[in-house]
């Protein structure tokens, strides 16, 4: 059990090490005209949220689940390493504007927020395949 733990979190890690690195990338090289500023207590939040996903989401039977985290931490990571990289404030070099209003943001964002979809979706069939085990005390 705990040598599949231990696989799931080595694939976590690397695919959010691969999305922070793609993430860090792209900001290195397009141009941003848009920065946001983060707190240090953000900054703390992310790091913990890092954290608890790397420990708790590879004790869940679900490749996917790990795949989706380590997304999710990669878009998280990508922020957060670009928070103390970039003295301005993180870089949005993503625009989409429709000439009144625009929406500016990065690759990492996005990693976000797919990420989070596909853990939140995994532990959802995987609550759905095994309803009968939800049942039994931990």
């Amino acid at each position: 059990m705990l040598c599949v733990v231990q696989l799931r979190r080595t694939l976590l890690a690397c695919i959010a090490i691969s999305f922070a690195t793609i993430d860090l990338v792209h900001k290195s090289v397009a141009t941003a005209e848009f920065h946001h500023a983060r707190t240090p207590f953000v900054a703390l939040m992310m790091f913990a949220l890092i954290a608890a996903l790397v420990v708790f989401v590879p004790r869940v039977p679900s490749n996917a689940a790990a795949i989706g985290a380590g997304v999710a931490c990669g878009g998280a990571l990508g922020n957060l390493i670009s928070l103390f990289a970039w003295a301005q404030g993180v870089p949005d070099p993503l625009i989409v504007t429709n000439g009144v209003h625009a929406l500016a943001f990065n690759l990492a964002d996005l990693f976000a927020l797919s990420g989070d979809a596909l853990l939140l979706s995994a532990i959802a069939v995987y609550g759905l395949r095994n309803r009968g085990r939800l049942a039994e005390p931990v």
